[in-house]
């Protein structure tokens, strides 16, 4: 069943929630119609559960970028090195699908914004503690809050992943990334 969410995920990544067709989830997944309803119930069931496995894989990346046994600095740097890397060339083309759900149902569907702010707040206070514990050592710059810190960084790379789109050079994007982190931090 896992292996049919993930193919499922990667369907909906790639053309978004509305325009994925049942037939397109049963190629995909390799499961007959009655097969697919049995295990997940209908679209919006094996959708949510499709988002539930991007987020899950997402917290798991960020746990291992800002380790909280590793020193914050270099796990914020990580952190927006992975979303860098993940916002080039054909992955950053191909976008996010947290960004992309936001776009075409939070504000329609109910339970897909709870998940999506869910893991907003979630990857904000995580984020935050990072910024914290560089506070402790001394690495935060003066009249820095980390939660404000922390907010900015998220919309950053949200909107990274936005103009990844478009293709920048991902030198660009880290020099841009880098920039920011170096106002917050000494």
């Amino acid at each position: 069943m896992e292996a049919a969410v993930e193919r499922a995920m990667n369907v909906f990544w790639s053309r978004g929630y509305h325009a994925t067709a049942l037939p397109d989830l049963l190629r995909a997944t390799k499961l007959s119609r009655g097969s697919l309803y049995a295990a997940f119930g209908d679209k919006h069931s094996l959708f949510l559960r499709a988002l539930d496995r991007y987020i899950a894989d997402a917290l798991t990346r960020m746990d291992v970028e800002l380790d909280t046994q590793a020193d914050p600095v270099d796990g914020l740097r990580a952190y927006l090195a992975g979303y860098v890397e993940r916002s080039c060339g054909a992955n950053g083309r191909r976008g996010c699908l947290l960004v992309a759900t936001a776009m075409e149902l939070a504000g329609q569907d109910a339970e897909v914004g709870r998940r999506i702010a869910s893991f907003f707040k979630t990857m904000e206070a995580r984020v935050a503690d990072a910024f914290s514990r560089a506070e402790a050592t001394g690495r935060l710059a003066d009249g820095v809050e980390p939660s404000s810190a922390a907010r900015i960084l998220i919309c950053f790379v949200w909107g990274l992943r936005v103009v990844a789109k478009t293709g920048p050079a991902r030198t660009t994007s880290q020099a841009t990334a880098d920039a920011l982190l170096d106002r917050f931090l000494r």
